[in-house]
């Protein structure tokens, strides 16, 4: 019996890291196509009159059916009661159909087009939802922009069930064994699809010199067909381990309604589920104007037309460096030598000065905040690996948020007194950046493995959809309420460009001061009913 437990994939090393490898990369694609307008905001105004409020209800769209229609519940029950490997498929499916539906709708195809004319005409006012002031739509919103919203609506359904989907299958894989560092990997690789977004979407939008959103969200779908594929290949290499261990898939457990009011009384799990709304409504919705941001504060002026900065050439080569960033800084952490170990760290930290010389170069708002998951990308193994064998997970949310708290207001009052410094302008945004994404890699590293510790493990699903829920509620209100903040505190401003984002910044800082007082009251609780949150994951 014992012979026959060793050989199973889940007690290979190389093959749950493949199986690891394979939800990270389905993650990836999804967190691009996430973002896939973020950094060409001032082109949606410019090509599809979509001012900062519509910009803001459409991408506040993506988690509207998750809250108001419960779904992300149902989601939770779907993967309890049918599996990680149905849920996956299913999670992919939809939201390729998402992604095709957003596609269409900032098309020049929809310009025009009878549909058009129905959106135009239609929508503008949803009983109960507008009594609530909750719709996803409003009068007057541009008819992209609300078709748009219907389908970034269905691929939101799909991203928030892979998400809890992929958590579950990483418990499944690794639990009792290096889950942390797993969670933590799987975190930082999904979230180079932040920088490989905010690289390639204005490279596609502006291919060739004709400026078309299109191919920018074209080029998110054929990733959409990647995700599903790898889920797909998932599919499979979990139905091999399953039938070597002779487990049943978690439909044969029956879910029951009441297993939601043991997750629910548990004092341990809201907190942890607030601490997660705050904290990845003051990152996610910041991430969607993050672009624009910077350039309403910083000093950038094009490179000449005809040089090496402004050739399509040098976006290439940047992405490069970058994934030589992300490559040797991850694959450092994993080296039993010092001295190899040092010398990818060196490599890693020589690419990424070089990379941020380049952004400097090429003038470009989108490439400098395309730094942001690459400091994740090279610590998140360090934290994941500390709370597996020393603990503390409790002790690193206290401290994101602090650094989360700094960066907001660094970016609120700082940031903006450089402007018309070319050069100390672009560094404290660069090293704010970074240091923003580092936090943000202290929450996959202890938040999620801690999960866990404080339900069942037949509700896990539900636990982890529980919890997406409470978050998306943040993720559905920061970027609308963002968009408003920027349009009432700039009444006159037309130009993209010159927005004053104090205020909005402020708002998030405030997420962050939230989010820091229950950090110390998990501690308290956590000291008081040994719930184990700041004890080691290997024992």
């Amino acid at each position: 019996m014992t012979d026959s437990i060793q050989k199973t994939l889940r007690d290979s090393a190389a093959m749950r890291w493949t199986a690891l490898l394979l939800l990270a990369l389905a993650m990836f694609c999804s967190y691009i196509f996430m973002d896939i307008l973020s950094p060409i905001k001032d082109l949606m105004q410019e090509t599809r009159g979509w001012d900062s409020t519509a910009f803001g209800t459409m991408q506040g769209s993506e988690v509207f059916l998750n809250v108001f229609v419960f779904f992300l519940i149902f989601a939770g029950i779907i993967l309890d009661k049918m599996g990680v490997r149905f849920t996956a498929v299913l999670s992919g499916a939809v939201m390729l159909v998402g992604a095709i539906i957003k596609w269409y709708a900032v098309s020049e195809s929809f310009m025009g087009s009878g549909l058009e004319t129905w959106f135009t005409n239609n929508l503008n006012y949803i009983p109960i939802f507008d009594e609530l002031g909750v719709s996803p739509f409003y009068e007057g919103m541009p008819a992209s922009a609300k078709f748009a919203a219907c389908g970034f609506m269905i691929f939101g359904c799909g991203c928030e069930m892979a998400g809890i989907t992929v958590s579950r299958g990483i418990v499944k894989w690794f639990k009792g064994r290096e889950m942390a560092l797993a969670m933590g990997s799987e975190m930082a690789l999904a979230r180079l699809g932040v920088a490989t977004c905010m690289i390639f979407s204005p490279f596609f939008a502006k291919l060739g010199g004709n400026i078309s959103v299109t191919r920018s969200v074209a080029f998110g779908v054929v990733l959409m067909c990647i995700a599903l594929i790898m889920f797909i290949v998932y599919f499979f290499m979990d139905k091999k381990l399953d039938a070597q261990t002779g487990e049943a898939e978690e439909k044969d457990d029956p879910f029951k309604i009441s297993d939601l009011g043991k997750i629910l009384t548990d004092s341990g799990f809201w907190l942890v589920a607030l601490l997660c709304v705050l904290y990845y409504s003051a990152i996610f919705p910041f991430q969607k104007y993050a672009v624009n941001m910077l350039q309403c504060n910083l000093t950038l002026t094009e490179p000449a037309s005809d040089s090496f900065w402004a050739g399509s050439s040098v976006t290439i080569i940047q992405y490069i460096i970058m994934l030589l960033v992300a490559a040797f800084g991850f694959a450092s952490n994993f080296q039993k030598q010092k001295s190899r170990q040092y010398g990818m760290l060196a490599v890693s930290i020589v690419a990424l000065i070089t990379y941020c010389y380049m952004g400097y170069m090429r003038q470009s708002a989108e490439s400098i905040f395309a730094v942001f998951p690459l400091l994740a990308v090279l610590i998140t193994p360090i934290l994941g690996s500390y709370v597996d064998h020393k603990g503390k997970a409790a002790s690193m949310l206290v401290l994101g948020s602090l650094l989360l708290i700094a960066c907001h207001l660094t970016f609120a009052f700082i940031l903006p007194l450089f402007k018309g410094n070319a050069i100390g302008g672009i560094i404290i945004a660069y090293l704010t950046i970074l240091v923003l994404g580092s936090s943000f890699s202290l929450v996959p590293a202890s938040l999620w493995p801690s999960v866990p510790k404080l339900v069942d493990a037949k509700v896990i699903g539900s636990a982890y959809a529980l919890i997406f829920w409470i978050q998306n509620i943040g993720l559905w209100l920061f970027p609308l309420l963002i968009g408003k903040v920027l349009d009432k505190t700039n009444p006159d401003v037309t130009d993209p460009t010159k927005f004053d984002y104090t205020w909005p910044l402020v708002m998030l800082a405030c997420l962050g001061v939230a989010a820091l007082i229950l950090g110390f009251i998990l501690k308290a609780v956590d000291r008081k009913k040994g719930l184990g949150l700041e004890e080691p994951n290997i024992k």
